[in-house]
């Protein structure tokens, strides 16, 4: 993704260290991604998927027939196995263990795969002929399920009865034999990929000039990903497990190196999931690149990122139908003018909260020892009945922390997970299907004297079935134009016009009202509009609660945001009924919510608390860190760095900690002060802090 694999290559190439006698390699035989460079044995992955008859068989026990290869398909597939099985002279109906190990071995590793005539057994009711089977062993299965199936589902239960080991041939390395004799500085370029990127800046120079020009020219490029805070990374880290903060500070990092003037950047909320100091050296890079003539445009909630712009475009004063104006452009000084601006009140101290008194909580959730990823037989305490906030520089643990939390431990009870994920991939998922309040809406219109008269059931006001719904877009509002050389794209159904239904259905009313118009309706609106029913409005009452008043109820998933996703889910779990306590997990909630939004949802989470249950979070936001009852701190920095509890107590003791990041910041949101801590400037530059206007 930074190209610095590219560089390292090079080195490796042109620089290192080769055994007596080895011919000089490519740049390409030292990439894992090439034919001249991949072990033959992994394929370039440095792991090897392998399977066993304990994984195969769990229970051996169990007759072929009772299931006891747990790793065949269910149903008549697995059923045709069997019989294949049966027809091939194999007794299905004895206990695995019974069976001479020859056939078990054959049975569940044989490549081979005979056709066979199977007779099935009749059933009294259908007459079954007979027909050809082809066996597949219970390996080929697997292998082939996890290979090939388009299906996640599928490959996941496949890999259940897959055991993942290093690469015999290639030990991890990725590389074929020749590739990982070569070394520069002792180390091979495996060994130099896996070094977090703060320690591969300080390998040395070699002897040669070759060695000289290309290490230095590696480290220029390791520079900026060291300077937004990602120094933990290491070169063979998978693109997949990176979060989106750490992917848009990569590509962020690569631009730097790339010495272009006069363009445009666009970065949203590139301060999401950063930790204040990330948040320092992100504004840094920020000014570097419009110091050499570019522009750098953001949407940002991050008030520390706000105040560091040299214009602001703020636009509300609300949201959904209560926004969409643009209340100010101009500098930030001049937002404080602004009277209806919610930004405003924030940014410039209008939004004074009263101290919050600590709760104790009863008793503690204890979690670990904990060795995973980068930590260490760590164990942390969580108060039962009190709001924690999880702290630490990006990459110091906390996720790895919190994920141990199963409803397993002793204290929990229930457990429910609040993240930001999509609650729906396609419009047919919206917000009033989501959180069961359609049914009841449903219900109300099925009441009404003309679906009476007409014969029309709750079904009938259902999108996703026949009968009520629009059958050229099946209900979706929406139909998918695929486009020449493009990706495919919505467009409104050109029958029903995005309304989703037939036009019979549309002729049944409530209240003047039909169904589709009622979908449109924003739930404030419905609010007043069903208020005389206790269902209905106690769903919507509950999404006002956490801010989400502006949405419509039809409003498809796609168009959601993932903090709007997570208040929804949030507001589901809240219409419940309370049953016990219960612990609510929510990983950043606050990401890309404005100071306003996180206002209405720590009320929210405070709520809970208050009522008895017990709320973790893992939180860079200071102010709500601020407003916790108990703080643990990790870190001190990110990967082999971090992974320690540096801290743990009230806010005020953690503000207090020696060797804490979070500290100063955390002391700051505490005492109110408007400057953050260390903030660089950058000198001589006009209009950024540290130059002349």
């Amino acid at each position: 993704m930074t190209n610095l694999s590219n560089s390292l290559r090079m080195l490796f190439s042109r620089a290192g260290t080769y055994p007596p006698g080895a011919k000089r390699l490519d740049s390409d035989a030292f990439s894992p991604n090439t034919a001249a460079g991949a072990c033959p044995e992994c394929h370039g992955l440095g792991r090897v998927h392998r399977t066993s008859e304990e994984l195969l068989v769990p229970d051996p026990s169990l007759s072929i027939r009772e299931g006891a290869i747990a790793a065949w398909p269910g149903a008549w597939q697995g059923k045709n196995l069997r019989d294949v099985l049966e027809a091939l002279g194999h007794d299905v109906d004895r206990p695995w263990r019974e069976l001479p190990a020859e056939q078990r071995e054959w049975i569940l590793f044989t490549d081979e795969q005979p056709v066979v005539t199977v007779h099935p057994v009749r059933d009294a009711d259908r007459i079954q002929r007979p027909y050809q089977g082809t066996y597949m062993s219970a390996r080929r299965y697997v292998m082939k399920t996890f290979a090939d199936s388009k299906s996640p589902a599928l490959r996941a239960r496949a890999e259940r009865f897959l055991a993942s080991a290093p690469c015999p041939v290639c030990g991890g390395g990725r590389l074929r034999p020749e590739a990982l004799a070569v070394t520069f500085a002792g180390r091979t370029i495996a060994e130099l990929a896996a070094l977090p990127l703060s320690e591969l800046a300080g390998i040395p120079h070699g002897g040669s000039e070759a060695a000289r020009v290309l290490t230095d020219d590696l480290r220029s490029r390791v520079a900026p990903v060291v300077e937004l805070g990602l120094g933990y990374l290491s070169l063979d880290r998978a693109a997949p497990t990176l979060s989106s903060g750490e992917l848009q500070r990569l590509r962020l990092a690569t631009q730097l190196r790339s010495g272009l003037f006069g363009v445009v950047y666009v970065l949203d909320e590139p301060s999401a999931g950063l930790h204040p100091a990330d948040t320092e050296a992100l504004l840094t890079m920020l000014r570097r690149l419009k110091a050499a003539g570019n522009s750098v445009f953001t949407v940002e909630h991050d008030l520390d990122v706000v105040q560091g712009a040299d214009w602001v475009v703020d636009v509300g004063p609300g949201a959904g139908e209560h926004g969409g104006r643009v209340l100010h452009s101009g500098p930030v000084a001049d937002l404080a003018g602004v009277a209806e601006s919610a930004t405003g009140r924030f940014l410039f101290g209008r939004s004074a909260g009263s101290p919050r008194q600590v709760r104790d909580g009863h008793g503690a959730l204890k979690v670990g020892p904990v060795s995973r990823h980068n930590l260490r037989g760590v164990t942390a305490e969580f108060p039962l009945g009190a709001f924690t906030a999880v702290t630490g520089v990006s990459g110091s643990g906390k996720s790895t922390l919190i994920g141990e939390i199963g409803e397993d431990l002793p204290g929990v009870g229930r457990l429910v997970r609040v993240d930001q994920r999509p609650i729906g991939r396609t419009p047919r998922s919206n917000l009033a299907t989501y959180t069961g309040l359609f049914d009841t809406v449903r219900k109300v219109f099925a009441a009404t004297d003309e679906a009476r008269a007409r014969g029309y059931g709750v079904g009938r006001f259902s999108f996703n079935v026949s009968g009520g719904r629009c059958e050229t877009c099946q209900g979706e509002g929406f139909v998918s134009v695929e486009l020449l050389f493009l990706p495919s794209t919505y467009a409104p159904c050109p029958d029903c016009g995005g309304a989703r239904y037939n036009p019979e259905t549309l002729e049944v009313t409530y209240r003047g009202r039909s169904i589709a118009q009622v979908l449109d309706l924003t739930v404030e609106a419905a609010a007043e509009f069903f208020a005389d029913h206790p269902a209905v409005s106690r769903s919507l009452g509950t999404l006002q609660d956490v801010g989400l008043g502006y949405l419509r109820l039809g409003q498809p998933a796609t168009e959601l945001s993932g903090g709007e996703a997570q208040r929804i889910k949030l507001a589901s779990e809240l219409q419940r009924g309370r049953r016990g306590h219960t612990l609510y997990l929510l990983d950043e909630p606050t990401t890309g919510l404005h100071p306003a939004d996180v206002e209405v949802l720590m009320r929210q989470l405070h709520g809970l608390v208050d009522g008895g249950h017990t709320v973790i979070v893992v939180e860079h936001d200071m102010a709500v860190v601020a407003g916790a009852d108990h703080v643990i701190d990790l870190g001190p920095g990110g990967g082999d760095a971090g992974g320690r509890i540096v801290a743990a107590g009230t806010p005020a003791e953690v503000a207090r900690a020696e060797g804490s990041v979070t500290a100063p910041y955390l002391a700051r949101a505490l005492d109110g002060t408007p400057d953050k801590p260390g903030t660089p400037g950058v000198p001589g530059v006009p209009g950024m802090p540290g130059g002349s206007r």
